[in-house]
């Protein structure tokens, strides 16, 4: 059963977080550090050492890695509240990709990999990439379509591949790789990001400039690993990057709705004080009305979370649920944040407010963790299936 209202644990840190994020991360966002390819690591390592001061580091991960081991419905609550500066999530150590690899390592990864790799990148000492996405012919959409390979040999295995979208790769101290293994199929592997092999080829240029290192283009040549480098069974790489892939998916519309809000309250701001045609903006009923739909929107989006945020606290993969709030959300947010800049009119497309950085960061959402028509697609898939299938 779904509860509308915070727990009074959960409304508390969200209270705590607010303050944060109002008191130490937005003063930061005028910040010179933060570069055309996201925030440098000194401001990620200020951040994130504000955040550990404040005992709000890493909320997600369980308490043996110094988090509070919160709920998916629990990250709903606070990871929208940091979001709603752009620098909140990194600030907490809850942005992408590191927050879904944090996920990943503690659901599949064995006692050694935890140690290595959990646990520094929970406290904040390193950032890691997650490498699936190719350029073609290779996997994009389509993860049926992997072209990274990998096989045996003695000691480990040999991967070689390009990839490309692989977000934070520069800087990044390890990747988690998907390539096909020859006679077994798609399988998770981990890796130095130092290991001979390994080449970061460029940062690619986008819309979104709020995660460190950017979005790169990846090669793996002739990269050996070691045994003990493999992440979960062979074979099982699909069925592994679905615990990772729907909670990821969720906790990015979790963040980008934090964000939108932060858009709509600007966009409200200015409205009830700018004055035109001898009255403030909000009377006027084509502002009022984008307002107005701002408000649906953005609650809309919320509901969506907290219902896939509970079917995952119950157990399931929830795949039907992460594919359906992440086109609501995806959708709505967009929508909110193109309405704010509408109602700044000139400011909104200027620096002189976050918004058309947030409207610029939110387009690409459409996009990454799987674009609305993909999930459409699979969503629809779904309703034939069970139309098909024998009454019960």
């Amino acid at each position: 059963m779904i509860a509308f209202e915070p727990s009074p644990e959960h409304a508390e840190l969200r209270q705590r977080v607010k303050r944060f994020i109002a008191e130490e991360v937005i003063p930061l966002e005028g910040d010179p550090r933060r570069g055309p390819h996201g925030p440098a690591e000194d401001l990620r390592r200020d951040l994130q050492a504000r955040a550990r001061e404040a005992g709000l580091l890493a909320p997600q991960v369980a308490r043996e890695h110094g988090g509070l081991a919160l709920s998916h419905v629990g990250r709903a609550i606070v990871f929208e509240e940091a979001g709603y500066s752009l620098l909140g999530p990194l600030a907490l150590n809850i942005a992408a990709p590191d927050e879904g690899n944090m996920h990943l390592l503690e659901a599949i990864a064995g006692a050694a990999h935890r140690e290595r790799w959990l646990a520094p990148l929970a406290a904040g000492a390193i950032r890691s990439c997650f490498c699936m996405t190719e350029p073609p012919p290779g996997a994009g959409s389509d993860p049926s379509m992997l072209a990274s390979r990998a096989v045996r040999e003695a000691g480990g295995y040999r991967i070689d591949g390009r990839k490309w979208f692989i977000t934070g790769a520069e800087g990044a101290a390890f990747a988690i790789i998907m390539a096909d293994l020859e006679g077994a199929g798609p399988t998770m592997f981990i890796a130095d990001m130092a290991s001979e092999g390994i080449t970061v080829e460029r940062t690619m240029e986008s819309l979104d400039t709020c995660f460190p290192g950017g979005h790169g283009v990846v090669r793996f040549d002739g990269l050996r690993v070691p045994a003990d480098a493999l992440l979960g069974t062979e074979g099982e790489g699909y069925r592994h990057a679905q615990v990772r892939l729907s909670p990821a998916r969720l906790t990015h519309c979790m963040r980008w709705l934090g964000a939108a809000r932060r858009a709509h309250d600007i966009a409200l701001a200015y409205a009830r004080r700018r004055e035109a045609f001898g009255r403030t903006l909000g009377e006027h009923e084509a502002i009022g009305f984008m307002l107005a739909d701002n408000d649906i929107d953005l609650h809309v989006a919320r509901l969506a979370i907290w219902h896939c945020a509970s079917a995952l606290d119950a157990g399931g993969l929830a795949l039907a649920e992460s594919s359906r709030a992440k086109v609501i959300v995806a959708e709505a947010v967009g929508r909110v944040a193109d309405r704010s800049v509408q109602v700044l009119g000139g400011q909104g497309v200027t620096g002189e407010t976050e918004v058309a950085r947030i409207f610029s960061d939110l387009r690409a959402f459409r996009i990454y963790d799987g674009p609305s028509e993909v999930h459409r697609y699979s969503l629809a898939r779904r309703l034939l299936r069970a139309a098909a299938a024998p009454p019960a």
